[in-house]
């Protein structure tokens, strides 16, 4: 198999690295993937994250630790325990069902390889595509919005909301970011905060609750979020906290645009009501765990809630950016998606 690189996932003389994104903004350290146990380790713990990372990742770890294995049982349970190795993000079981799909082929090794490779190539397209559609959207002067992160750390290529981000900023308008989700896991403020500092895009970050301030004082013209899973009506999972966001954007008359490739897309969920919602350990909402270490700042055993995703409803979508085009929410009601 071919070398691949990109920020987050690297493929280099048959071994296969991940960026610990644990350990940024202040440490960038790359983790040698040992086997497919400690690749499931790996995405369960986050050190890879964002819905195509999380495919990618896993498909070149199936390409490679099933390499020499011809034993078709032994290898599906490879499959199906990276498949399972976290419930929301769909690509991830995109990604390995295609490469399932070539598994009573005499030379499935080969179309494994095939199918990485593929899924890490095609990712890089998809981004620039949804890029080039997003930034049409955005004027210079504005104040965006977005959420967790989304950009090339969670994708082979630019990302998907932060992507967007990232063109208009080439085109060289004049933009501003404010950046949130600094609970339950500092995903905005140490990765995205991370991202746009690297690229020079003017950014603040701000709390989860500052959000409707900021819509309310006209700090804020758009919205761009990225998705999990986008069921075929419109509704879509992303990071908790984004449903909230799409009923503030309403209520305030912003706009409001997922973004994700066609990869995403369950297109055996008919609505958000069919999406798992993954509830994750009780230590991301006690305290926070991160290269500055460990902190308890609750109770030890407080017991807790966590929720990894939302859905945020059709109705609170302005437009779906997707690699195939911007779909109204006019269009995502009459079914445009199913036609992809």
């Amino acid at each position: 198999m071919r070398d691949l690189d990109s920020l987050g996932i690297r493929f280099k003389d048959g071994e296969l690295y991940i960026l610990d994104q644990q350990l940024l903004p202040h440490n960038e350290d790359l983790i040698l993937v040992k086997d497919v146990d400690h690749m499931v380790e790996i995405i369960q713990m986050l050190k890879v994250r964002g819905a195509p990372a999380i495919g990618i990742s896993a498909g070149l770890a199936l390409a490679k630790f099933s390499k020499g294995i011809d034993e078709r049982d032994k290898v599906r349970a490879m499959a199906l325990k990276l498949r399972a190795s976290r419930p929301t993000a769909v690509n991830l079981m995109v990604v390995i069902d295609r490469m399932l799909a070539h598994l009573k082929e005499e030379n499935f090794h080969q179309f494994f390889e095939e199918e990485a490779v593929k899924a890490f190539e095609e990712d890089v397209e998809l981004c620039d595509k949804m890029a080039e559609y997003g930034a049409e959207l955005i004027q210079d002067g504005d104040g965006i919005l977005t959420h967790c992160n989304t950009g090339r750390l969670v994708t082979a290529g630019v990302g998907t909301a932060l992507g967007v981000i990232f063109k208009a900023h080439e085109q060289g308008k004049k933009i501003h970011v404010y950046v949130d989700e600094t609970r339950p896991l500092l995903q905005g403020a140490r990765l995205t905060a991370w991202e746009l500092e690297q690229a020079g895009i003017p950014y603040s970050i701000i709390t989860d609750s500052m959000a409707a301030h900021m819509m309310k004082t006209g700090k804020v013209q758009k919205i761009f979020i990225g998705s999990d899973r986008v069921a075929l009506n419109g509704d879509f999972a992303n990071k908790i906290g984004t449903y909230s966001l799409s009923v503030l954007a309403k209520y305030h008359n912003i706009p409001f645009y997922p973004v994700a490739p066609y990869t995403t897309i369950d297109f055996e969920c008919e609505t958000g009501d069919g999406i798992p919602i993954e509830e994750r350990e009780a230590y991301e909402v006690r305290g926070v765990r991160g290269s500055f270490g460990d902190v308890c700042w609750a109770p030890a055993n407080a017991p807790v809630r966590n929720p990894a995703f939302d859905v945020s409803p059709v109705d609170n979508v302005t437009a779906f950016i997707c690699d195939k085009g911007v779909f109204t929410q006019e269009m995502l009601k009459n079914g445009a998606l199913k036609n992809l």
